[in-house]
């Protein structure tokens, strides 16, 4: 006569494994749809849809960032330091290992190297980092120092590590205004209605207290509670994150969609399969080092040994940006093989990280509830 506990729907069970796994659902249904049709995506990249999205995961960014995380992310400046070395020096060193394997076609190693020399993603390190839990402003943090030393370090590092006759140069000028243009003003203008937003509440109070007009009153009233709002609404921004960020495989894959077709999908299959040991292996060696530094300090507790930190610099620094490299592509003119086959294996190298990334997230965020339930 006890009471059963009901079995989940499973309409109920499908819509919680999407809500759970949205963001790797996200990017594979935007390559299948690239591959299936890419009328759509190459009608988006006509339009530059791709920095529409990543211009809106930045005011995301800005509307969810909290001054104190600004003020937490000075107080892990080694971290941020050891994520900065990670990305612009020992990811680059790779590059010279992975150009002695034998492969044909010989673009997909030397673009998987070429891969291994840009700086951090733009979007997606911050996106899963917030989805994780992490700190969100060391993260950009990492993100904004890394791409604006990576104008200078991306050169070099082609230079030693890929050949020094290919004649390799960045448009400076155009990287750092895209830059700007993408991120840090997006992020500013967040950031900017964030803040404004706090002291709206009060402004309304002072004008009701002056018996000012309506017009006056109602012309605040659109930035009040943006703040609260935001904080209290971070899973939908969240998916927001997740649905702009997926844009950017969908276009890629819908513009690479006849090379890619047109390669043999055996040799297709082994690069995929470089990528993601090559990805694994960031990722793994990200993790242990920063254990181990944190093992160094002993007398004290180190901000390397932080959930919040420690997530950031891991996901950031094990990730490389895809827009920079095929700017660079197209600078080289050939120089290095064909332009499509170049960007092929990187394509499938970022929508991986991401992907692997994505699952890795979904670990950490169910065993944070396993632990506060267990509390």
């Amino acid at each position: 006569g006890g009471n059963r506990a009901t079995p989940p729907q499973p309409g109920a069970a499908a819509l919680d494994f999407a809500r759970s796994n949205f963001l790797p659902l996200a990017l594979i249904g935007g390559m299948t749809l690239g591959l299936l049709d890419p009328t759509l995506g190459c009608l988006a990249h006509k339009y530059s849809l791709s920095k529409y999205s990543t211009f809106g995961i930045f005011v995301i960014s800005g509307l969810t960032l909290r001054t104190k995380e600004l003020g937490a992310a000075l107080q892990a400046w080694p971290a941020g330091l050891f994520g900065l070395g990670s990305i612009l020096l020992f990811t680059p060193f790779l590059a010279q290992f992975l150009v002695q394997i034998q492969f044909f076609p010989r673009e997909f190693i030397t673009g998987l190297a070429m891969f291994c020399c840009m700086p951090t993603t733009l979007s997606s390190g911050v996106t899963l980092t917030q989805l994780a839990g992490g700190n969100s402003a060391l993260a950009l943090a990492m993100t904004v120092i890394s791409n604006l030393l990576g104008i200078m370090f991306v050169p070099l590092s082609l230079a030693k590590y890929i050949g020094t006759g290919a004649g390799v140069s960045l448009p400076t000028k155009e990287l750092f205004r895209s830059l700007v243009n993408t991120l840090l003003v997006p992020l500013i203008l967040g950031k900017v209605a964030r803040e404004t937003s706090k002291g709206a509440q009060d402004l309304i109070s002072f004008l009701k207290l002056l018996s000012l007009g309506k017009f006056l009153i109602w012309t605040c009233i659109p930035y009040v509670g943006i703040a609260e709002f935001v904080d209290g609404n971070r899973q939908g921004f969240s998916v927001l994150s997740a649905v702009l960020l997926s844009l950017v495989p969908w276009i890629q894959v819908s513009r690479s969609r006849s090379l890619l077709l047109s390669v043999k999908p055996k040799a297709f299959a082994i690069i995929v399969t470089i990528g993601v040991l090559l990805h694994l292996a960031l990722l793994a060696f990200n993790a242990t080092t920063l254990q181990v530094l944190s093992c160094l300090k002993q007398k004290e507790e180190s901000v390397l040994t932080r959930k919040e930190y420690a997530r950031a610099v891991i996901l950031v620094a094990s990730q490389k940006t895809l827009p920079v490299l095929v700017a660079v592509v197209e600078q080289l003119g050939g120089a290095l093989g064909e332009s499509g086959l170049l960007v092929i294996p990187c394509v499938a190298a970022h929508i991986n990280q991401i992907i692997i990334d994505s699952i890795l997230v979904n670990w950490w965020r169910q065993r944070d509830q396993r632990s506060t339930s267990a509390k």
